[in-house]
């Protein structure tokens, strides 16, 4: 692929609190033997991506001790959430950059890497200023995309506001995201801080982009088992399994 002015920002700096992680960077619980991060970092080698830069945050110099020094890196001293990290990360941005992908290392492990180049295909074919990635879930659990009945993009719902006829959609935003550079200039700081969490959300990002009339698009992937998120110890362990079937790998099994 052509991504001679495209970088990529890898958010990494969580520190996993709903998997009781308490001394090990989220993305560095390991999946078949290898870090989370791993795999993301080689979904992005293996797509043709020069410039990456990783925000980092707790427990940092692991993750900058495993990967080394060919990466740009990026401190979020404070975890003010994901717009903030996205923000910290865009300081590190090398000049002549167009086009921005940002991604989560925590979900992105089973990410195929021929459809994350037709996902960054559409974003510079379109010449759109945003795009994002989405997938059908049979039981979704995090935030919904919202449609018209011609299938436009009204906005994203956050799972706890869902309205009861809401709640049977099944099209979640999987928080990876492809940003034209000058609109990441115009509205990143323009995300509010939110009132209950008081951490500033990448996703407003969306609505910000509709209400101002920028050109939003969906790229959705067609299996749901492309993306794994990992909130939970059931769901780590879970992920674990499946990503030591997918490579083959001999499954031990404690009695």
């Amino acid at each position: 692929m052509i991504l001679k002015n495209m970088a990529v920002i890898v958010l990494a700096a969580g520190k996993g609190t709903r998997i009781n992680s308490k001394k090990i960077n989220k993305v560095m619980c390991p999946l078949a033997g290898k870090p989370m991060i791993a795999y993301t970092i080689e979904l992005l080698n293996k797509v043709g991506f020069k410039k990456i830069i990783i925000v980092v945050g707790f427990s940092k110099q692991s993750i900058i001790n495993y990967l080394g020094q060919d990466y740009i890196y990026a401190n979020q001293k404070k975890r003010l959430g994901t717009a903030h990290a996205a923000r910290e990360g865009f300081l590190k941005i090398p000049p002549g950059t167009k086009n921005v992908m940002v991604i989560n290392a925590d979900d992105s492990a089973f990410y195929p890497v021929p459809i994350i180049k037709r996902f960054i295909k559409k974003h510079i074919n379109k010449k759109a200023d945003l795009t994002f990635l989405t997938v059908n879930k049979e039981k979704p659990d995090i935030a919904r995309v919202l449609r018209s009945k011609n299938g436009k993009i009204l906005r994203i719902v956050e799972q706890q506001n869902l309205k009861p006829a809401e709640g049977k959609i099944k099209e979640i935003n999987c928080g990876t995201y492809c940003f034209s550079i000058d609109f990441l200039k115009k509205f990143l700081s323009k995300v509010r801080k939110n009132p209950v969490s008081k951490e500033y959300y990448i996703t407003e990002l969306i609505e910000i982009g509709i209400v101002n009339r920028a050109k939003v698009q969906a790229f959705k992937m067609p299996k749901e088992d492309y993306f794994q998120s990992v909130n939970t110890k059931e769901q780590l362990k879970n992920i674990d399994l499946k990503m030591k079937k997918k490579l083959g790998a001999k499954i031990k099994r404690i009695p």
